[in-house]
């Protein structure tokens, strides 16, 4: 492995690590306004990213909880997802990088990234739904914008998923017949 392949495995690893660490408190933040805004909705206002729901809550508790999960559930499979990001920075081998654990990696990513387009997809849809109502969605949409660039990446991850389970067995019998 040359030293610039190494390097530039170290850079991602590090901005990995960065990007992790912004998601989680960027949920962590979350999770505290929901809970704030549940006992003490006039002190939301101050809170992180001033995510002020009170006005559905008193009109619909199921759209405001409906909201509100689907934020907190596509911030906490972002994190998750950039923890099998740094996991598989972390612990592939470039000198033999096609086994099973990187194959696995792979497909994680791929399947939490569909699952993040599709949550974000299916909440942009209700918002949309919810604002024909008459409520204020101005403040939400900053959460599920990027849906469809989701999808797609998503796609582009499970075909090099399913390139790296291929190149899997082909090493595997390689190792075989040795």
């Amino acid at each position: 492995m040359s030293k610039t392949n190494n390097f530039v495995f170290i850079v991602l690893n590090i901005v990995s690590w960065v990007i992790f660490v912004g998601l989680c408190i960027e949920a962590g933040g979350l999770i505290v306004n929901f809970i704030i805004s549940l006992y003490k909705p006039g002190f939301v206002q101050n809170l992180y990213q001033k995510l002020d729901l009170s006005e559905m809550y008193e009109r619909s508790k199921w759209a405001f909880f409906s909201m509100y999960s689907f934020i907190l559930v596509i911030s906490i499979l972002k994190a998750v997802l950039f923890y099998v990001v740094i996991r598989l920075v972390s612990k592939i081998n470039l000198t033999k990088p096609f086994n099973s654990f990187v194959s696995r990696q792979i497909s994680l990513m791929s399947y939490y990234t569909f699952s993040i387009g599709i949550l974000s997809y299916i909440a942009r849809e209700a918002a949309k739904s919810l604002q024909h109502r008459g409520y204020v969605i101005d403040s939400l949409n900053q959460f599920w914008a990027d849906s469809q660039a989701f999808i797609l990446m998503a796609a582009v991850i499970y075909i090099i998923a399913t390139i790296f389970s291929r190149g899997v067995e082909i090493q595997n019998e390689n190792d075989l017949t040795v």
